[in-house]
């Protein structure tokens, strides 16, 4: 299969091809395999790849053979390494796969690589120290985000349809719209963390993935959703198939619009004009939308510092489990300064300062399910602002402590964590686009706990009215002919 081919269907589609017995798992992975050669060296998204031991039969699943990645966080492959970015973990090899690993193998996914992540998956850009900058195929100066930056870029580039990836504040949905492509944050407990990471930084974590289509990551979706036992959280399972919710009509549905965050951080011209162009495509397929102010329950300073220590407290743990097992110092010679600060600083949180950070996640929480008892849906732009470029994190990561370093992050992307902190599902739609530069902008979506399967219907809709699949970034391994 030529790559250009290759990258003219959605991961679906690839399946639908295997089943069909036009193309060969084989096949597949060889075109994946072309595309991250052609295109790889100009974005660094990809650390490592490796021969795929999984042959998955034709038809035997829905996403057989299809190529796929897993980010360098958070799930264990048996036998590959996981070294969340970090000098601290290099080396890491998972003994066993952890429970989502399993599914994505039961799914029929190729699995034969990971992408980039920033250490820890601290931050919003993708820069690592251990493997280097990942770069925006759109711009490859600029910025991918993060921290499933290294997987937005394999997947816009190209290489693969569809990518694993996690969000703790905004880490699907910022790569998303960075890259111009589809990134819902699930519910809360919606997909498991088992064994080895139960409630990452406690409850904040959730893993899902990035696509070209919605039909992707809803298939996915399906084929990952559901507890394992002994989970900590538990999200109702859906009355249908959200691959089905997709071709669905989503109804009228009451959007409310926040066009400024929380914390006065200001929506930059390029932004709030794509956010316009949206409310009106809104209006225009029969929803009612109306601009609102959303109250968080809390001031955002102290949004910002219960974040800070949530977030440290998790940090300081797992770095101190990582140098113990690996007989390294905690120093300059493992960390990056961001995550060294934060260390320190997650040092200091006391007991109960870490007891009062929770109590404010709930009041967050039941100040958002008060919104949607009225909404439907909340709709904001993913980012203020077009993505920086490569560099711009640097200095900030230098001198700021922990606190400085977190309220950085959240203002650069002040939309996204709310919804880490409430459970609630979110998803970053590349609606529209920069006219004067051409890059993707993102439009975010929330809904109320569980309802995931309304923010399917509304991409769905979306999808169809505003398809994004024609456009193609810079650096697009459909520009290489192939064999």
């Amino acid at each position: 299969m030529k790559i250009t081919e290759y990258v003219s269907f959605d991961a679906v589609g690839l399946a639908e091809l295997v089943a069909a017995g036009e193309v060969t798992p084989a096949e597949l992975e060889a075109a994946a395999r072309e595309a991250t050669q052609a295109v790889n060296p100009q974005i660094n998204a990809i650390v490592e790849t490796w021969p795929a031991d999984d042959e998955p039969s034709p038809g035997s699943a829905p996403l057989a053979g299809v190529p796929f990645l897993i980010k360098d966080i958070a799930v264990a492959m048996a036998g590959k390494r996981m070294e969340l970015g970090s000098r601290l973990a290099a080396g890491n090899v998972s003994d066993a796969d952890s429970f989502l690993m399993r599914r994505f193998r039961r799914a029929g996914l190729v699995t034969f690589g990971r992408t980039a992540t920033p250490e820890m998956a601290y931050s919003n850009t993708t820069e690592p120290v251990l493997y280097g900058a990942t770069r925006n195929p759109w711009d490859p100066a600029r910025s991918a985000g993060g921290s499933s930056g290294g997987a937005a870029a394999a997947v816009a580039a190209g290489v693969v349809p569809i990518a694993h990836a996690t969000d703790a504040a905004g880490s699907i949905r910022v790569p998303a719209a960075h890259n111009g492509l589809f990134g819902l944050k699930p519910t809360r407990g919606r997909v498991s963390l088992g064994p080895y990471f139960d409630e990452l930084f406690n409850g904040l974590v959730v893993h899902g993935s990035v696509s070209r289509t919605v039909r992707d990551s809803a298939t996915l979706l399906d084929q990952i959703r559901g507890p394992e036992p002994g989970d900590p959280y538990f999200a109702q399972e859906p009355t249908r198939p959200y691959a089905e919710e997709v071709t669905r009509h989503p109804g009228s549905l009451r959007i409310g619009v926040l066009p400024q965050a929380w914390g006065g951080r200001r929506t930059s011209a390029p932004v709030a004009d794509a956010l316009s162009r949206t409310t009106r495509l809104l209006e225009s397929l029969g929803h009612r939308v109306e601009e609102v102010e959303v109250d968080l329950g809390v001031d955002w300073e102290e949004f910002v510092l219960a974040s800070a220590r949530q977030w440290t407290a998790n940090l300081t743990a797992s770095v101190d489990e990582l140098a113990a097992a690996f007989g390294r110092p905690v120093d300059s010679s493992t960390l990056e300064p961001a995550i060294l600060a934060g260390y320190h600083y997650g040092q200091r949180v006391t007991g109960a300062q870490f007891v009062g950070a929770l109590e404010i996640r709930n009041r967050i929480a039941r100040s958002l399910a008060g919104y949607f008892g009225t909404h439907d849906i909340l709709l904001t732009p993913t980012v203020p602002e077009l993505p920086v470029l490569l560099g711009t994190h640097a200095e900030s990561a230098k001198t700021l402590d922990g606190l400085g370093w977190l309220r950085y992050l959240l203002d650069l992307s002040p939309f996204t964590a709310t919804f880490n902190v409430a459970g609630t599902p979110a998803m970053s739609v590349p609606v529209t686009a920069d006219a004067e530069s051409g890059l993707p902008i993102g439009m975010q979506f929330a809904a109320g706990y569980g309802l995931e399967g309304r923010l399917f219907r509304l991409a769905g809709q979306l999808e169809q009215a505003s398809p994004w699949s024609g456009r193609t970034p810079t650096v697009w391994a459909g520009n290489h002919s192939g064999h």
